[in-house]
């Protein structure tokens, strides 16, 4: 009797039979079948309506100066036509979303003929000079669609390519070269940054990179605002994790794109993500969008040079807490597990949907009643073609996720997923043997299977608790957390190599073993970093707010009570 759950909107795939031999995931006879296990459909987090976005006020209360200042700076994203930017946003359940800047025209965008899950979202005005701009769309896998001449609906797809994951930001100024179409810069994990020339053949769109700086790894957050202080250049805003904000002039020159950097402010890690707007009060400068963690979101505009004038709220708290990614912002941007699966002593099990706030929505039950008492289940980043977390089991050393069965997993003690380890974009799993050896995984994007197993390392039996998903340090890679026995807590740095997965260990701190369980729920405050969630044995919840510094987490937060009745969370 076939048992395994499935989750909605899996890409279903036969039942396959993979076998551990020697080191190799090898295809095997059938294996056994559990015992009877309720089929799961895993929740959502409910659709948030779209909010409106009134920009009248700000256009009509443009400045003296600001009318003088000559021409509205071109949109690079304006698809109903009032000649200013408007917002293409990535829902919290992964599909795209027009918010219009005053029209009242929004929903939904399509990516006509694409299937990887977006990730980050670069608008690059009118390209080709058919009076509609063109979008850059970064995928899951790696791979760059452009997709052109957007309307309200959607874009046409004409051009992908390969190979774009060697970066974790990817960027535009406007125009930098001084030809009128928008160029593009990609920085690399290392912090270096490469220009690419828009050509406007929307079929070949961009140039051959060419090294256009070192050292930007310094920056969680880095936006390409056009220009702002009036000299004609694409210019760029870039924050530290410790939110000091610094301004670069752009020089026009494709190999050295900015002039020296200038600190502009502190106090920026108020904001979850800031993004480019260009010019949405008509006074030629370009301005700059901010959302705060509780949803609410803030304009700064431009002065003219290089600065900001004091914010301005723009909506209230919660309207736009359902946008995981805002095209055109600086944050890094990340999928594959936003939820907590928690399981009580009598087997049932509860899910729970991070919100982009630092909380969680309210509890779902997602099985009969203890139908789930004493199965090793795991909740990984995701292991296909969905920004979901893929819930799996192991029975009688088969392993069991979506419609997908394997052999040869009897020898673990521990599996986890923590999401792509190797840099092709694909979730993969770790597993520890019972001799403490700890082995990689690599998933084929597919939730169908794994390739060969490499082994990371022995030594991983001193540690009682080993939680991953997403990346924690704020480079675009997922890491791991390891508790020892003393408890303390260590954080390793993914690499993307998979036979060094890891960088050396970094110490978080001791008192770690307070908890009674620490889980790993993805990013739950709306920044694009992984966060952590722990459980005392009082049941007191408590989240720790990734700040991609040397402290690693902020002091914690406390979330709620009642939290005791769950042995177990993922």
């Amino acid at each position: 009797m076939r048992t395994a759950f499935s989750l909605r909107g899996r890409r279903l795939a036969a039942c396959t039979a993979l076998a551990l031999s020697a080191g190799m995931l090898l295809a095997s006879p059938a294996v056994a079948e559990p015992a009877p296990r309720p089929s799961v459909e895993q929740p959502r987090r409910a659709a948030a309506p779209l909010p409106e976005l009134d920009l009248s006020k700000l256009r009509d209360g443009a400045s003296a100066r600001g009318a003088a200042a000559g021409e509205t700076l071109p949109s690079r994203f304006d698809v109903d036509g009032d000649g200013l930017t408007d917002l293409l946003v990535r829902n919290w359940n992964g599909g795209l979303d027009v918010i219009t800047s005053g029209s009242g025209e929004d929903g939904a965008w399509a990516r006509y003929g694409a299937e990887e899950v977006p990730l980050d979202l670069v608008p690059l005005g009118d390209q080709n000079g058919s009076g509609q701009p063109e979008v850059l769309v970064l995928t899951q896998y790696g791979k760059a669609e452009l997709h052109g001449e957007a309307t309200l609906g959607g874009g046409t797809a004409y051009w992908t390519g390969g190979g774009w994951g060697v970066y974790n930001k990817v960027f535009t100024p406007g125009d930098i070269d001084g030809d009128g179409r928008f160029d593009l810069l990609a920085r690399e994990h290392d912090g270096d940054l490469y220009f690419y020339r828009g050509t406007g053949n929307l079929y070949a769109p961009f140039s051959a990179r060419v090294k256009a700086g070192v050292g930007w790894g310094a920056y969680d957050q880095v936006v390409g605002i056009g220009d702002n202080d009036g000299d004609g250049r694409g210019d760029v805003v870039a924050r530290t994790p410790r939110g000091e904000l610094f301004f670069y002039s752009g020089t026009g020159v494709k190999t050295n794109p900015f002039k020296p950097k200038r600190s502009i402010g502190t106090g920026w890690t108020t904001y979850n993500q800031l993004f480019s707007v260009d010019d949405v009060n008509g006074d030629g400068v370009a301005d700059l969008f901010a959302r705060k963690t509780d949803g609410s979101l803030w304009v700064y505009n431009g002065r003219g040079n290089g600065t900001f004038l004091a914010p301005s709220r723009l909506s209230s708290a919660g309207s736009f807490i359902g946008v995981d990614q805002f095209a055109g912002s600086g944050s890094i941007a990340s999928s594959g597990k936003n939820a907590l699966m928690a399981r009580t002593a009598g087997g049932t099990l509860y899910w729970y949907g991070a919100k982009n706030n630092g909380r969680l929505s309210p509890r779902e039950q997602i099985n009969e009643a203890g139908a789930w008492a004493g199965a090793p289940l795991g909740y990984a980043s995701s292991l296909d073609r969905t920004s979901f977390g893929s819930l799996f089991f192991t029975y009688n050393g088969t392993l069991y996720a979506g419609d997908w069965s394997g052999g040869g997993w009897g020898g673990y003690n521990h599996v986890f997923g923590p999401g792509d380890l190797n840099g092709d974009g694909k979730g993969d799993l770790l597993a520890r043997d019972r001799s403490g050896v700890l082995w990689l995984m690599r998933g084929n994007g597919e939730g169908t299977g794994f390739a060969s197993r490499i082994r990371v390392g022995s030594g991983w039996a001193s540690y009682n608790r080993l939680v991953g998903a997403g990346d924690v340090s704020g480079d675009g890679r997922a890491d791991i957390l390891a508790r020892d026995r003393s408890g303390v807590l260590w954080l390793y740095k993914g690499t993307g190599v998979s036979t060094r997965p890891f960088a050396t260990r970094v110490k978080v701190g001791g008192g770690w073993g307070a908890y009674r369980q620490i889980a790993a729920p993805g990013d739950v405050d709306g920044d694009g970093r992984a966060d952590l969630l722990a459980t005392t044995s009082g049941g007191t919840l408590y989240r720790y707010h990734s700040t991609a510094t040397s402290g690693v987490f902020a002091p914690r937060v406390k979330v709620g009570d009642g939290w005791q009745v769950y042995p177990d969370l993922y």
